[in-house]
């Protein structure tokens, strides 16, 4: 329905990598942005390295915050018409693997499975899912077994220039070429956070025990098992 809110997430069928490069990260990045439309999908140039002067959306969903690994992705979504959501997620995976195994000159599944399409109804799936988004970089960074070594200032440095998350949008390069697929006024409206208290509660979790004790938190509904 209208105003509701999703944490969508997905991987690669075996855990196998749905990113071959910077190429295939873009494209859906690009998907982001030209299949938020209602109607037929938006007609872009998908050689061109920047969205600001693309056409603007008639838009099905907000895209609140994103965040590319290797083989898998997570999405928080705003409903903004009734079904929009769903369709969105249809059109992105369809879209995606189709260009996948044109390039790879492959045939089927991309996915392990449907993406998952999680509603944000509970306290805690409030106060815990958006900083799950963007600390699960951390995973590119730190390996499992490296209980107590999260370096704050480290993270927080590679989270800012990652290219494939909205968290630099947020908080690293104001003038990020994909700045326009999210609605970061909604975000906070609807989160009730400003920019200054999200960094400072997200900062809160830059501690390997505190970022496993969010994980149990949502691994307790099922939100989280998609990492690694």
């Amino acid at each position: 329905m209208v105003g509701d809110i999703y944490h969508i997430c997905n991987r690669g069928i075996r855990k196998e990598k749905i990113f071959d490069n910077e190429a295939d990260y873009f494209r859906f990045v690009l998907n982001l942005y030209r299949l938020n439309n209602k109607g037929e999908s938006l007609r872009i140039n998908p050689h061109r390295k920047s969205i600001d002067s693309f056409p603007e959306q008639d838009k099905i969903i907000e895209v609140l915050k994103w965040t590319l690994l290797s083989n898998h992705y997570h999405l928080l979504l705003y409903e903004k018409v009734d079904g929009g959501v769903l369709e969105f997620v249809k059109r992105l995976g369809n879209s995606y693997t189709k260009y996948i195994n044109i390039k790879r000159e492959a045939s089927g599944y991309l996915f392990q499975n449907s993406a998952r399409i999680i509603q944000i109804k509970h306290n805690k799936h409030f106060l815990y899912v958006p900083f799950y988004i963007d600390l699960n970089l951390l995973d590119l960074i730190y390996k499992k077994d490296e209980h107590r070594k999260i370096d704050e200032k480290k993270s927080l440095e590679f989270f800012k220039n990652y290219k494939w998350s909205s968290f630099r949008d947020y908080f690293g390069d104001q003038n990020s070429s994909f700045s326009k697929i999210i609605n970061k006024d909604l975000f906070y409206e609807t989160f009730d956070y400003n920019a200054e208290d999200y960094y400072k509660e997200l900062c809160s979790f830059l501690k390997r025990d505190d970022y496993e004790a969010l994980k149990n938190e949502l691994k307790k509904d099922k939100l989280v098992n998609l990492a690694g």
